[in-house]
């Protein structure tokens, strides 16, 4: 985010671990297939294979995470939350006031929807559970477990919602288009499930090497960082609600130099790297629309242990959509089915399919992501209450893609996990090298915000070549120290 949006925004560590699952069509997010032949003008050499995603463009997801708009508050995610009727629940990563835009966020909202519906519910009584993501799936099967009567509603083909597992012949092992993460492990059991599931989970190492657009190694000063708590703490003070854009500019945080240091890089650019990094990747949004009173927090544990890793997050290699899948196992689940219609009385509820079927419940729980809800995907009959429409209006939905590149060696000289680059444009500042930790040349990168938006138009050769770009700092030898 370059100085000047700072401008337009007033006149009118790594944060990879946002990524959410709920709910959420038709074919998992744009995978795209190996790329073409064609001549690549980067110094990156061409990969053997590639994954990327499109969240924005997914008709049951319409973005990855929801974020605290400028003028929304936690207070909207518990009026989202409130039943209606007794008869319409909600579940879901938006709904989470603790942990928005987490795979643990949304597992509790379906804990937390499961026991508002036992609440009430008779023992005999049909639920139907709308989205088999995470907390559609986690609702279900505590109901199941306590003896009602559930059916499982999926727009997908499959279940997990934007937990998106992709085990390809042409991978070395299983990856992830969705979440790819544990976020502060040491405050869930997500980890520990996953072992019990056979699934490998591994430390995030410590430490990440950031280099400039020419290849040079740039320790990352508190300048950015800094300034963007100044602008945080100033907001904190006056009387409504403004955007972090507007917050770093009328605090005056903003005011930095951009003349470029010993590196090629300036004050500006390092605000810039810390904006993508605690604001945009944390809530897939530009600065201009993140809630400078509510920003997005990256909560990384119990920080950092003696050998240097990251003792609250742990990444995620084998299958995080075995979580959903052994739950969903035993569940009655009607798959490639769209709900379109809720209608809801003192009675009852009737859903409408896409198909043009309905079927009957006594009660709904409606999991589909905060995207969905913005949209008229989903129709209710009557419509909801006047706070429910307010609060899904107030919150918003972000965007973070993934891309995935499998090389067939290293075309880089560093063992660091953790990759980044400051001043560049192509859209890619974050990558996470996986050959560490797998032995395999494996590289995942992401994208948030306007440049994913941006990013997700162009086709597979055209994306491909942003993406090389970012990594060309990677692929040239490291300048020898003068002096």
């Amino acid at each position: 985010m370059k100085r000047r949006t700072f401008l337009i925004g007033s006149a009118s560590g790594l944060s990879i671990f946002a990524l959410t699952a709920c709910t959420g069509p038709s074919p998992v997010p744009s995978i795209s297939p190996s790329p073409s032949e064609s001549p690549s003008p980067s110094l990156v050499p061409r990969p053997q294979a590639m994954h990327r995603t499109s969240w924005s463009k997914d008709p049951f997801a319409r973005g990855s995470m929801s974020f605290t708009a400028v003028g929304a508050t936690p207070a909207d995610r518990t009026t989202l939350a409130t039943p209606v009727q007794d008869r319409v629940f909600f579940a879901g990563e938006a709904t989470s006031v603790e942990l928005p835009g987490t795979v643990q966020g949304a597992r509790d909202s379906g804990r937390r929807a499961a026991r508002e519906v036992m609440a009430v519910a008779g023992a005999d009584e049909r639920i139907a559970v709308v989205g088999a993501g995470m907390a559609g799936i986690t609702a279900a099967g505590l109901l199941r477990d306590a003896g009602y009567d559930i059916v499982v509603i999926e727009a997908r083909k499959r279940v997990g919602g934007r937990i998106a597992t992709v085990s390809d012949p042409d991978w070395p092992f299983p990856i992830e288009l969705g979440p790819s993460f544990v976020r502060n492990s040491t405050a869930s059991r997500l980890d520990e499930d996953l072992a019990r599931a056979g699934v490998t989970t591994l430390p995030v190492p410590g430490g990440t090497e950031t280099r400039t657009p020419a290849g040079d190694i740039a320790p990352v000063p508190a300048v950015g960082p800094d300034a963007v708590t100044e602008a945080i703490a100033w907001a904190a003070g006056q009387p409504q609600d403004v955007s972090v854009a507007v917050a770093l500019v009328e605090s005056g945080a903003s005011d930095l130099s951009d003349t470029p240091g010993e590196t090629g890089v300036s004050e500006v650019d390092w605000l810039d790297h810390a904006v993508a990094g605690e604001i945009q990747q944390l809530s897939g949004a530009e600065a201009g629309l993140v809630s400078a009173w509510f920003p997005p927090q990256a909560g990384t544990g119990d920080d950092t242990a003696e050998d240097g890793t990251w003792q609250g997050d742990r990444i995620v290699l084998g299958g995080y959509s075995t979580l959903v899948s052994e739950a969903a196992a035993d569940l009655d689940l009607l798959a490639s089915s769209a709900v379109r219609r809720i209608a809801y009385t003192d009675e009852g509820v009737s859903l409408r399919l896409e198909t043009g079927e309905s079927l009957g419940a006594d009660r709904v729980i409606v999991t589909v992501p905060l995207g969905v809800l913005k949209t008229d995907a989903l129709e209710f009959a009557p419509p909801l209450p006047f706070e429910h429409r307010g609060a899904i209006a107030a919150l918003g939905m972000g965007v973070l893609d993934k891309v995935w590149l499998r090389f067939p060696e290293p075309f880089w000289d560093t063992d660091v996990t953790l990759w980044s680059v400051v001043g560049g444009d192509s859209g890619f500042q974050d990558w996470v090298n996986l050959e560490p930790l797998t032995g395999e040349a494996v590289l995942m990168g992401v994208v948030a915000a306007d440049d994913a938006l941006r990013l997700a138009k162009l086709g597979d050769d055209d994306f491909l070549a942003a993406a090389l770009a970012s990594l060309e700092p990677f692929a040239l030898p490291v300048p020898e120290p003068t002096g």
